[in-house]
């Protein structure tokens, strides 16, 4: 396989990984009171963290295993960057390594975890403007 297909298939891979946390985080939302505000926020920073790889691949960049967005961010160019307030990108990492495990911090409201879906959702559709369109098709079952 040509280093270009090969590309594109990873970024459609990462592609599929994300729309799956956003799916996730949008459907679990749907509860609404009572719902795991925490999954959600879970899978929303899920969803974020996947596409900017998504976007680091398709540029040929290398990234580490981490789920820190700010550190990921830095890894993009700067005009490939979505727009991503510090704090929004702060409390997305916290998502992914502070409120998923038990611990001593506040609960997250459902205004919170739709927030956090809104934001999922805005990054998408800013990263999938730079990807490469073959990449957004989903593989046949």
């Amino acid at each position: 396989m040509p280093d270009r297909e090969r590309v594109i298939e990873v970024v459609r891979e990462w592609v599929g990984k994300a729309e799956n946390d956003l799916i996730t985080a949008a459907y679990t939302l749907r509860i609404g009171v009572g719902c795991p505000t925490d999954t959600v926020c879970f899978h929303a920073q899920q969803c974020v963290e996947k596409y900017l790889k998504a976007l680091l691949v398709s540029l040929g960049r290398e990234f580490p295993k981490v789920h820190d967005v700010a550190e990921i961010l830095a890894l993009l160019p700067v005009s490939a960057r979505p727009t991503m307030a510090p704090e929004e990108a702060r409390k997305l990492t916290a998502y992914a390594t502070v409120t998923r495990y038990p611990g001593d911090y506040d609960p997250i409201s459902l205004a919170e975890a739709h927030e956090a879906v809104r934001l999922a959702r805005r990054v998408r559709g800013a990263v999938r403007k730079s990807l490469p369109k073959e990449a957004l098709k989903r593989r046949a079952s």
